[in-house]
């Protein structure tokens, strides 16, 4: 029996209870009973029923379409993997809780592609987990996320990280040991675009950063990285499809890449030496709520309950299986070990923020598109 009809069941009972109850007095049935008394139970009477009926009511409202609810979880393409294993898990959890089923309806690719496909309707998002909070950012900035989606969550929103790890053939014939040899000549780099994939963005940043951090100013790194950019001949759409040129078509001598994709490589057979340079980036990705969106589906309750699942020591483990690099301190802990070091470990804010970053970097006619045209001059 659902909590509608139990409710609603209850409530005729409680009138049935005091009708029975007038019933049983001799006092009632034989010297009170006159027109307005009888009008008066009457209307005790509809009071009752029409009580019953709205906690019915009420609760059919909470639990619109009791059985089962659709979630529209939008992420970047390498997410895939843990997804696999997290949302089984809190599917059970509520069904258990709340007698109610949850299916999620998922979506994986390129965060920037991912993040205008939401933006633009095509894709109507009740959750993004996407590769780094400028993506959410330009979400929050066409009003379907509210201004502090940061606040509302642990960690300020950052529920997985990694770092850049770099990938080399077997035997490593071209000597890539450092960032600064991807800047060689005779080197073939497979990587993706900044236009469309949050790993794009993450690299470029952590190759500036190895440079502006470590001592160089900012024309040295400017040099550095259009040599390297001059050693990519093609910039993939997201991670996934960088991986499967480099892993499954054999192109390119080097791919950066984040080190839990690397890890998921290895794990599939597709194992190639790769080092974590210990000057590195920490990868901060970002989950939110769409508030627009949830507000819009009645999904709002799931939605949250999903997003505070990620974060708990259940489903924190399960990235970590997969060499994400935690953000529940419980796990944290447990996993420290099994990670290589990094001696110097920057962030998005070392680098200005997100918004110098998008403006300096990434906006038409920033640093990345003179670099794009000096590659092809």
């Amino acid at each position: 029996m659902s909590k509608s009809q139990h409710l609603a069941q209850l409530g005729y009972l409680i009138v049935d209870k005091v009708w029975q109850t007038i019933r049983g007095s001799r006092y009632i049935v034989t010297s009170c009973i006159k027109a307005r008394n009888v009008r008066s139970f009457v209307s005790l009477w509809l009071v009752g029923i029409i009580f019953s009926t709205a906690i019915a009511a009420c609760s059919q409202s909470r639990y619109a379409g009791t059985s089962d609810v659709r979630l529209k979880l939008v992420s970047f393409s390498v997410t895939k993997a843990a997804h696999d294993q997290i949302i089984p898990k809190f599917v059970e959890k509520w069904k258990q809780e709340h007698n109610q089923n949850v299916t999620f309806e998922r979506s994986y690719g390129g965060s920037g592609a991912q993040a205008e496909e939401v933006i633009k309707g095509t894709q109507e998002a009740d959750i993004v987990h996407l590769a780094l909070p400028l993506d959410v950012n330009r979400i929050k900035q066409t009003g379907l996320i509210k201004t502090g989606w940061e606040n509302k969550s642990p960690r300020n929103g950052i529920v997985s990280r990694s770092v850049a790890a770099i990938v080399t053939r077997a035997g490593n014939p071209k000597g890539i040991n450092s960032w600064q040899d991807l800047a060689k000549d005779g080197v073939t780099l497979i990587a993706a675009n900044p236009k469309t994939s949050g790993i794009a963005i993450w690299e470029f940043l952590a190759l500036w950063g190895s440079v502006t951090l470590t001592g160089g100013d900012e024309q040295a790194a400017l040099n550095y990285i259009t040599k390297v950019y001059k050693n990519t001949p093609i910039l993939t759409k997201d991670a996934r499809e960088a991986s499967d040129l480099f892993f499954k078509k054999n192109q390119g001598d080097v791919l950066i890449n984040y080190e839990n994709e690397v890890v998921l490589a290895e794990n599939n057979g597709l194992k190639l030496p790769y080092t974590v340079p210990q000057v590195n980036i920490s990868i901060d990705n970002p989950v939110a709520i769409v508030d627009k969106n949830v507000d819009k589906h009645g999904t709002r309750e799931v939605a949250e309950a999903f997003v505070d699942f990620l974060y708990s020591t259940e489903a924190q483990r399960e990235f970590a299986k997969l060499q994400y690099r935690p953000v529940n301190p419980t796990v944290t802990q447990e996993v420290a070990a099994k990670y290589p070091k990094i001696y110097t470990l920057f962030t998005s804010q070392d680098l200005g923020g997100w918004d110098l970053i998008q403006q300096k970097f990434f906006d038409n006619g920033a640093i990345f598109d003179k670099v794009q045209a000096a590659k092809k001059g």
